[in-house]
């Protein structure tokens, strides 16, 4: 997993709450089986006309949020089914980081395992960043985890946590920062696997 400390990228603004893992990928697409290619499916319902041409009323499609590499969106993003393709998908697009207040549980663990930095603020602070995100398309955003901080270098800074509970939250912004997912936290005891599993074989 790609380790993770800063960021400075325009901020794409999805002004919705709920949005659910059907949304952001669609069960027909599903049928891949690597974490890649589902990119273009993004949002596919909301993105796409019958025809496959892309909605001009779809936050999304708007001009300036074509190379965005931070989504901002409302209260209980990645709600729904479980489905980690929903992280894969965002990730293949191209977004790094989700800025909400409030993640959908399993979608928020999600996060962790495939390196989405799942940004939580509070309400007001959202309403700031989806404000400017809106009215100026291209508008770009620092989020740097080492500091916990979001700075446009305008005025405009912030602080972030990825995880409410203090705890979990240092957990998990040291293995964002490190690019560890479980699989890495384990083969970080790779010598002492390997020792057991000699002397278990002896």
């Amino acid at each position: 997993m790609e380790a993770f400390n800063k960021i400075t990228s325009a901020v794409a603004a999805l002004d919705r709450v709920n949005v659910d893992t059907d949304q952001i990928i669609p069960a027909q697409y599903l049928k891949l089986i690597t974490k890649t290619g589902f990119g273009p499916y993004l949002f596919d319902s909301w993105r796409y006309g019958p025809d496959r041409a892309p909605k001009p009323d779809f936050e999304l499609n708007r001009p300036g949020y074509e190379n965005a590499r931070i989504l901002v969106s409302g209260r209980n993003f990645g709600s729904g089914s479980s489905r980690e393709h929903a992280v894969w998908a965002l990730v293949d697009y191209g977004f790094r980081v989700v800025i909400a207040p409030k993640f959908a549980d399993i979608f928020h663990k999600n996060c962790f395992e495939n390196g989405l930095v799942p940004v939580i603020v509070s309400d007001d602070v959202l309403e700031q960043i989806m404000i400017r995100a809106k009215e100026q398309p291209g508008w770009a955003l620092t989020v740097d985890l080492e500091a916990e901080r979001l700075d446009d270098g305008a005025g405009f800074s912030a602080p972030f946590v990825v995880h409410e509970d203090p705890e979990t939250h240092a957990f998990r912004r040291y293995t964002l920062l490190n690019g560890l997912d479980e699989i890495g936290l384990t083969l970080r005891h790779e010598a002492d696997i390997a020792r057991f599993e000699a002397a278990r074989s002896r």
